[in-house]
């Protein structure tokens, strides 16, 4: 029989909520330069004024930038650092001298594209590769068998070795070095048939052989990044702490559906941090009991007070949880997609979803709409055409600012 010990500490949401907008660049005052894995500053150290975060510290301290639609996550990170602008974002991922290749474009959780720091791609792909399979989403006819999953793999690292490949290249590199049943056209694509191999090239992301190379024209490319991924245990201990730092409190259920991991492997993660002592337990407002890293229990009192403008499937409206209190009332009808976060960018005022947002891009200019859940006074409008001018910097172009209805879709 096992026994749960009592939590001894309550959290509220608003705590909860302020710690992690702060630890993410997104509300200044509370945020930690220190994470799990830092060592704590000397005594005799003078402490020095913090710099800006740079593009790899914004996007290790989300734990990830979405990037399917690679703006949205140049958003996400110049949202979260002071003079950040895409052009940044673009330098640490694609600049000529690999030294200053700090971000890696690859498939992270939920096996979908996302930046991650280039320092921080052994622990990624260690947790990653450790992370059990779900049910197979494709019909038997074109599944691979396991030995032939692991002969793709091989195949796409060593195609990629010191070479960067468009999808069409790495495509006949694979066939070749495996054979013609690795072409077959089973696997659904958008609007088209995709061979066979296709279906693991996450996988191969994940074990460490494929990330994104700058674009070759309008085609996508790959390259091997020689990534030695850290042992399974390690890495996925390290990546739980990582999570319950920024989006903590939290409970096994919210680490499973953040990773798109079976939620009886999460809570045996859990289970055996909790047993190291590595992490402890709390009271969570909404949620019961929740988790938080060993000793990390100081919350901020004072409320989150302001407005933000977050894209498309930024990291902290997917990662937050209880769900229901960051999108309270209506804004669960109208920011969320079937109950997925990310579908519309948003508003936040005072650190919740209070409206949805949308850019319509030509050339420089760019016409921002804006469509707040309830009127906003005249302070808060004047602090939205400040965050709108932010984003205008960012993005480097010129928005004009339209306070009413948005009447695209999600992903419009």
């Amino acid at each position: 029989m096992t026994t749960r010990a009592r939590a001894t500490a309550t959290v509220t949401w608003p705590e909860a909520n302020a710690r992690r907008l702060a630890r993410q660049h997104l509300y200044g005052g509370l945020a930690s330069t220190r994470t799990p894995s830092s060592s704590p500053p000397s005594p005799a150290s003078t402490p020095s004024p913090p710099s800006p975060p740079s593009p790899s510290d914004v996007v290790g301290a989300m734990l990830g930038a979405h990037a399917q639609v690679l703006s949205a996550a140049e958003l996400s990170v110049g949202l979260r650092g002071e003079g950040l602008t895409r052009t940044d974002v673009r330098t640490a991922l694609w600049a000529d001298d690999p030294a200053r290749r700090t971000l890696v474009k690859t498939f992270g959780p939920r096996g979908t594209v996302h930046l991650l720091p280039a320092a921080d791609l052994p622990l990624w792909t260690g947790a990653l590769r450790a992370v059990p399979t779900g049910p197979h989403p494709f019909p038997k006819g074109a599944r691979m068998s396991p030995e032939q999953v692991e002969e793709v793999v091989a195949a796409v690292g060593e195609a990629l070795r010191g070479a960067e490949l468009t999808i069409d290249e790495l495509s006949e590199e694979v066939v070749a070095r495996t054979g013609p049943w690795a072409g077959d056209l089973v696997v659904p694509g958008f609007q088209e048939m995709w061979p066979r191999w296709r279906q693991v090239l996450h996988l191969a992301g994940h074990r460490g052989v494929l990330a994104y190379a700058p674009n070759r024209g309008r085609k996508a490319a790959y390259t091997n990044p020689g990534c030695a991924p850290l042992p399974g245990p390690e890495a996925t201990a390290a990546l739980l702490e990582r999570y319950l730092y920024a989006y903590g409190p939290a409970t096994p259920a919210h680490f499973a559906q953040w990773l798109a991991a079976p939620r009886r492997w999460a809570a045996g993660l859990f289970a055996s941090r909790a047993g190291s002592g590595a992490i402890e337990e709390v009271a969570f407002e909404g949620a019961g009991p929740a988790w938080v890293v060993a000793g990390d229990t100081d919350f901020p009192a004072a409320p989150v007070r302001g407005v933000r403008l977050l894209p498309y499937f930024d990291a902290f409206t997917i990662a937050s949880h209880p769900r229901e209190r960051l999108f309270p009332g209506r804004a669960s009808e109208r920011a969320l997609g079937g109950g997925q976060a990310g579908n519309y960018p948003v508003l936040l005022v005072d650190g919740t979803v209070a409206g949805v947002w949308h850019q319509r891009r030509s050339g420089k200019r760019i016409a921002v709409t804006v469509e707040p859940l309830e009127p906003l006074s005249a302070a808060r409008l004047r602090a939205l055409e400040a965050e709108v001018e932010r984003v205008a910097a960012i993005v480097e172009g010129k928005t004009e600012l339209t306070v009413g209805t948005v009447s695209v879709g999600p992903h419009a």
